[in-house]
């Protein structure tokens, strides 16, 4: 499987929304749902690609 998507960065309040919860469950349940998060600075971030692979794998 390829995975599609862009290297773009997003926020946990872009995730929250895709995924439609709120951005505190992003904040404490992405390590349980297996979410990949990078790091910029104290900030914390989501590459898009990590999400669409997330998405199919469980929900496609």
């Amino acid at each position: 499987m390829t995975v599609g998507g862009s290297n773009r960065l997003l926020t946990p309040g872009e995730v929250a929304s895709w995924l439609q919860v709120s951005e505190i469950t992003v904040k404490n349940k992405y390590r349980a749902w297996g979410l990949k998060a990078q790091k910029v600075g104290r900030l914390l971030r989501f590459r898009e690609r990590d999400i669409i692979a997330y998405l199919e794998d469980n929900y496609g």
